[in-house]
């Protein structure tokens, strides 16, 4: 199996996820600049976190420009697996590979800590390891992280099992005093319809030791390794 790691400037979550896939499950893995065009040979395509173009304009409204992009919507239009984290997931949405949008944290102040998730859906390459109803514990670290959808996407994502993650207590019920950046419904992680790409603004890749406090990231990349050995 061949993981691709994307990198544009002002990435800086890049080599955790490489170290995650290389060192931590020791999975192929390549580093892919912003201007390549190709993405051949690979089986998952990561998007990591950072502040990619500084995040001018908005988060991730410039990265969605960069080569690489077109080549990950082919990629994904072919099935191929696609995870966002972070930054990621705000050029995802950008990039029209998934719906809704990234607002400013409620209180307008950055946000770096570990929260408690839910894992809402096992239907997923991303979590088929886990079980609904699951508690996670991850951390976050984002300015733009409150989600945001019209109400019919909203209802569409809800009708379709496509809200992957929620932000919850850690005894698992969700409370506004558990959402750390006022996303609607404690949405934390959707999935596309195909279910083939997932959008998360907590960071797995820095709880896969548990020396790091945590180690309940894992079971993202063990599922994405499960699902591909399956094929």
């Amino acid at each position: 199996m061949k993981f691709g790691v994307i990198i544009f400037p002002g990435s800086n979550c890049d080599h955790d996820c490489y170290h995650v896939v290389k060192h931590v499950f020791r999975k192929n893995a390549r580093f892919v600049w912003h201007k390549e065009t190709s993405l051949k040979g690979m089986d998952c395509v990561i998007v990591p976190g950072g502040f990619s173009y500084g995040d001018y304009l908005r988060a991730g409204a410039m990265a969605h420009h960069s080569p690489i992009m077109r080549e990950v919507k082919t990629f994904a239009d072919r099935g191929g697996l696609v995870l966002g984290i972070c930054n990621g997931f705000q050029i995802l949405m950008e990039s029209g590979l998934l719906p809704g949008a990234m607002l400013r944290n409620r209180g307008l102040k950055f946000v770096c800590k570990y929260v408690h998730l839910r894992l809402e859906t096992a239907d997923t390459p991303f979590t088929c390891k886990g079980s609904p109803g699951q508690v996670l514990k991850m951390p976050v670290a984002h300015y733009d992280g409150n989600y945001y959808a019209p109400a019919e996407t909203l209802q569409e994502l809800c009708d379709e099992d496509r809200i992957i993650f929620r932000y919850c207590l850690e005894d698992g019920h969700t409370a506004q005093e558990a959402n750390p950046n006022g996303s609607m419904d404690n949405i934390a992680g959707i999935c596309n319809a195909e279910r083939n790409i997932l959008g998360m603004m907590p960071h797995p890749e820095r709880c896969a030791e548990s020396f790091l406090g945590s180690s309940d990231g894992r079971l993202v990349f063990e599922s994405i390794l499960e699902q591909v050995n399956v094929k």
